[in-house]
């Protein structure tokens, strides 16, 4: 064996380890191998849909607990399935879990009634009696670490109607505190 193959066999060896490795090391952290710290991955099949935004929160109420903090949210639809994924960063404000929807409306900074109800695909569809429920609509709870980040992400077996979307964070109370816009087309 001639030590060019000997070098190009042990640096085939040397990715396979780090693959070996970087695999779990990134599957506890709820990330594809190669995906950086911080990045959102989601596989796309050539005929799904996709939307995303990425931006500062809008303040939906005054000194609200996400100020100064962004967010970018995912969106991607293959047939009925849909996979969601939010990613909040710079919200030292904040702290505690949060949940997070998709809501029918725009984000609209100061105007939490801007943004409408959550999307719910039984009202959507006209279905009675409604159910509320991670089935029906899309929920992206998150806690905020000592960072001031926060992730989440959701499957839901439906794909929501076009239209200018928002997701919305709730404080606590159930208050809306921020938004994110998303258009879905």
């Amino acid at each position: 064996m001639t030590g060019r193959v000997r070098g190009v066999l042990a640096a085939v060896g040397l990715l396979g380890v780090l693959g070996v490795i970087a695999g779990p090391v990134a599957a506890a952290q709820n990330r594809p191998p190669g995906v950086p710290r911080g990045e959102i991955a989601i596989p796309v099949a050539p005929e799904s849909k996709v939307a995303s935004s990425n931006g500062p929160l809008r303040q939906l109420e005054p000194d609200g607990p996400f100020r100064g903090a962004r967010a970018v949210v995912v969106m991607v639809s293959h047939g009925a399935r849909t996979t969601v994924r939010l990613h909040v960063t710079g919200a030292g404000h904040a702290r505690g879990t949060f949940g997070a929807h998709l809501h029918t409306g725009p984000c609209v900074a100061g105007d939490g009634a801007a943004a409408g109800p959550h999307y719910n695909i039984d009202v959507i569809a006209g279905r009675k009696p409604v159910r509320m429920d991670r089935e029906r609509e899309i929920w992206l709870d998150f806690t905020v670490s000592p960072s001031g980040a926060g992730t989440a992400s959701t499957v839901v077996p439906f794909a929501p109607k076009p239209g200018d979307r928002s997701i919305v964070i709730h404080g606590t109370t159930g208050t809306r505190v921020a938004c994110l816009p998303l258009t879905w087309d």
